[in-house]
């Protein structure tokens, strides 16, 4: 891998959420290669796609499924248990062809397909707009549960995405959910400020049925979103004040126990746009 391939590499893999389209842009516009460097990027695609958990809507189907290297059946090729269907993916362009049906094998099936369906009501309820999954892993003695939720507003200069990981092993009656939770926000309006966090998971579960594995993911992510509204309002109180002078440029002080009312802390501190 040439130095160039190796730096346009790096930025395809630190791509903000929603902006790799972007970055490509300026890849074939700030290199001597042009577009002609794209196929060397291949691997760095994949990767981007598989950890970050592209997601892409089947011809005809209504969810999204997901990318990633647990429902991977070889070289560019996926499957979705929902639908029971595998694919062609180009993870250059995030399009989809070759659709054919597919069935899973799995010994265990049952509880995949139960995990999905508690997992489906779980997302209604605590994520608008999101994709999840689960597939075996770990020689099938364990199950993958994957969850990405994006928000995208470019108009409003801010792109989001909320993703979780989970391995559940299926060796005994009482086993421990390991995984990680991960958020990325962009923010760069009139400036450029990013948040990239990942927050460790292992939490004991009494049964493997699907109802007590779910509950306890539940529990776990609304820990870890009452831990980062905290974290938000600490970086207002304390952060916040110390990045500005105390006169800014009005020449009148900024009151920061309003701070939620200015523009940038408000959308950090509830995430919503204008």
């Amino acid at each position: 891998m040439n130095s160039t391939t190796e730096i346009a590499s790096s930025f395809i893999e630190g791509a903000p959420p929603g902006e790799l389209a972007d970055i490509v842009a300026d890849i074939k516009a700030l290199t001597v290669d042009g577009p002609n460097i794209l196929p060397s990027l291949g691997p760095a695609f994949e990767r981007y796609n598989e950890t970050q958990l592209a997601t892409v809507k089947l011809p005809g189907g209504n969810q999204e499924v997901i990318i990633s290297q647990y429902n991977k059946l070889g070289p560019n090729q996926y499957y979705d248990v929902e639908s029971q269907v595998s694919f062609a993916f180009d993870h250059a362009s995030q399009k989809v062809s070759a659709v054919q049906p597919h069935r899973f094998d799995s010994r265990n099936a049952d509880l995949i397909k139960s995990i999905i369906k508690s997992l489906s009501v779980h997302a209604r309820e605590h994520y608008p707009s999101c994709s999840y999954g689960a597939y075996p892993a770990e020689n099938d003695t364990a199950v993958a549960i994957l969850l990405v939720a994006n928000r995208y507003s470019p108009n409003n200069y801010w792109n989001g995405r909320f993703r979780t990981v989970y391995i559940v092993p299926i060796s005994s009656a009482s086993s421990a959910i390991t995984g990680n939770i991960h958020v990325d926000v962009h923010y760069y309006e009139d400036g450029n400020v990013a948040l990239s966090t990942t927050k460790p998971i292992s939490v004991s579960v009494s049964s493997l049925s699907a109802d007590t594995i779910l509950s306890r993911i539940a529990a776990a992510e609304r820990d870890y979103q009452e831990e980062l509204t905290r974290a938000f309002s600490r970086l207002a109180e304390d952060a916040f004040k110390g990045l500005r002078r105390q006169l800014p440029i009005t020449r009148q002080k900024v009151e920061w126990e309003k701070v939620g009312g200015y523009r940038l802390g408000q959308d950090i501190a509830s995430g919503k746009g204008r």
